[in-house]
Order: structure tokens, then sequence, then C-alpha cells
């Protein structure tokens, strides 16, 4: 078994000190146009993120025993070299590129990713805003365990990647060089992905690169001043609603709906999902004007009649005499 460190726990001194330089930052230089730290907000974020550690130690035990299985299972195996330590980087890099697109377009597992997006401002301690749900997210690094990636390296390289997200929660740092835009994941790519704006939702998925939105086509460039937040946004400081209110959400629509098909929609269709509207069925068709008879003297009058002409001359006549 590789020996490898936990980069995000040995990171948490770093998160804390960077973020508090972040604050004074904006005490001293305050931005009118960035949304900047609101108190009840960031310790909401601390909270996520404390919570999201101990929820991640229990629901790792489930999913390290099925990736020691699949290991075990599969024939393949790649060494833990430096060479390799960086294509699995890039392949882990991929596979969370899906994932993170996966959990915007389903809406159980965007239950779970939700609380990352659930602040209205962006900075550092948004990057702490965990979810306490992460056991949605195992299957889409399935296939790296069974092409031969131990456990242990494909953790290492979850860890790097996340880490390296910490630093774009900002509105400190202004675009880059443009090498840099266009290869990797910036901190102006990822305020586009946590913008609210109906142009920039589900967008920039990537993680460390930025690639795999320009050839998957969900990559769009920074133009207007993000809104951060929902399209709903929720109003709770209190983390254990903020970890949950989209499951309640799902629960409430699942247990009105009126079909199994409309239950399949709410759990995993789109965020945004309703059902088709139904056509009112049609109503009766109107009936047809009744045909008047003739009065009865003009019907006596035909039947005296042997003629055709004499019905259409005199029917007058013969209504005078019908009187």
């Amino acid at each position: 078994m590789p020996n490898l460190p936990d980069v995000v726990l040995w990171s948490i001194p770093a998160f804390i000190l960077l973020t508090g330089l972040e604050i004074v930052g904006y005490r001293l230089h305050p931005d009118e146009d960035a949304a900047g730290y609101e108190a009840r907000d960031t310790v909401t974020s601390f909270s996520m993120g404390l919570g999201s550690l101990a929820f991640d130690a229990f629901w790792k035990i489930p999913i390290v025993a099925i990736y020691t299985a699949v290991h075990e299972v599969t024939p393949l195996r790649i060494p833990v070299l430096w060479w390799t330590i960086l294509l699995m980087l890039l392949a882990q890099d991929l596979c969370f590129y899906w994932q993170h697109r996966g959990h915007h377009v389903v809406r159980i597992l965007w239950a779970c990713h939700v609380v990352h997006h659930s602040s209205r401002r962006f900075n550092l301690s948004t990057a702490l805003r965990q979810p306490w749900t992460s056991l949605t997210s195992w299957p889409f690094y399935l296939p790296l365990i069974a092409l031969g990636v131990h456990p242990a390296a494909l953790a290492f390289c979850h860890s790097v990647n996340l880490v390296y997200q910490f630093w774009i929660h900002t509105e400190r740092v202004d675009r880059l060089p443009r090498p840099f835009e266009f290869l990797l994941n910036t901190p102006s790519h990822h305020r586009v992905h946590h913008a609210s704006q109906g142009g920039y939702l589900d967008r920039n998925f990537g993680g460390i690169l930025i690639i795999w939105d320009r050839l998957f086509g969900s990559f769009v460039s920074e133009t207007d001043r993000p809104v951060y937040g929902l399209t709903k946004n929720i109003e709770t400081h209190n983390p254990l609603r903020v970890a949950t209110h989209e499951y309640l959400a799902i629960v409430r629509d699942v247990k009105a709906a009126s079909s199994w098909q409309e239950r399949g929609g709410r759990l995993f269709g789109g965020p945004g999902w309703q059902p088709a509207l139904v056509p009112p069925p049609p109503g009766p068709l109107p009936r047809a004007p009744r045909r008047l008879s003739p009065p009865r003297e003009h019907v006596s009058c035909l039947q005296e009649s042997g003629t055709a002409a004499w019905q259409k001359s005199d029917i007058s006549g013969c209504r005078r005499r019908a009187r």
C-alpha cells in the first residue's frame, strides 16, 4: 500500500490563515464591487467544512471497502511513481469533471452539491462550505480503480484536486495571463461557475484544468459581473438545514407527485425539472343548430299543392288563408 499523505488535512492551517488574511484585506482595502465577507455566512461555511470532515470519515468506510474489493479483482496494476502520479492526477481530474457536472444536472446528486453553492458570497471561506453527504461521488472514480489505480493513490489525487480549488474561490484575483486562463481553472472561471445568472448556470465544471470544459462544450468566460448563490436562495445559516434542505424538498415533491414517471423526474431530472403540462380533456362537441320545421299551415298548404312552383309563389297566400 503506497504511503501518501492526506493533503487536505495538512492544508487546514493554511486554509485558516489565508482566509484570515483575506478578511483583513477586505477590512483594510474594501472593494465596493466585491461581495466580501459576512460574519454569519463565514461561520456557516466553516461549520460545513468541519462537519464534512466528520461525515467523510464515516462515508469512507463503505467507499474504501468497495474500492478495495474492485482493486483486488482487477488484474491491472499501476505503480505509484512520480510520472504515474501525474497521469493519475490527469485522469482523476477528468473524472472529477464528470462527477461535478453530474452533480449539477441530476437532482438527487445536486442535493449533495447544492451546499457548496448556497452562499451568496464568494471568498476563500466559500471553498470550505462542503457537503455532509459526499457518498454520491464514488461511482465516478470506479473506472480508475478498475484500471489498476490503488485506492490510496486515488485519495491522494482527490485531496490534491480539492486543495488546488481552495485558492480559486476569491474575488481578489483578476484574470491571469492568457496561457494560464486557457489551461487552468482560475478564479475568473470559477466565479462564473458560482454565479446564478442564466448564461452562467451549469458552466465551468473543471477542477484543476479548464480544458475539459473547452473540450465538452461547458466553458463560458467571465463577462458580466457574477451574482452568487442559488436561483432560489435559502434564508438560513443553520448548518443542518443548509446540509439537508434540498433533500427535504425532494421528499416533498416525490410525496406530492401523481405518477411514478413524475417521481422519477423529481429524483433524476435536473434541479428545475417540472412535469409536462397535460392538456385538458376535450369538451363536448358543440351541438348543431336545430332545423326549424315549417309552420303547420305551410305543411297543410304544401300537402294540398301538387306543384313545386305553387309552393314557391303562393306560399304567402297560403299563409294568409291559414290565418
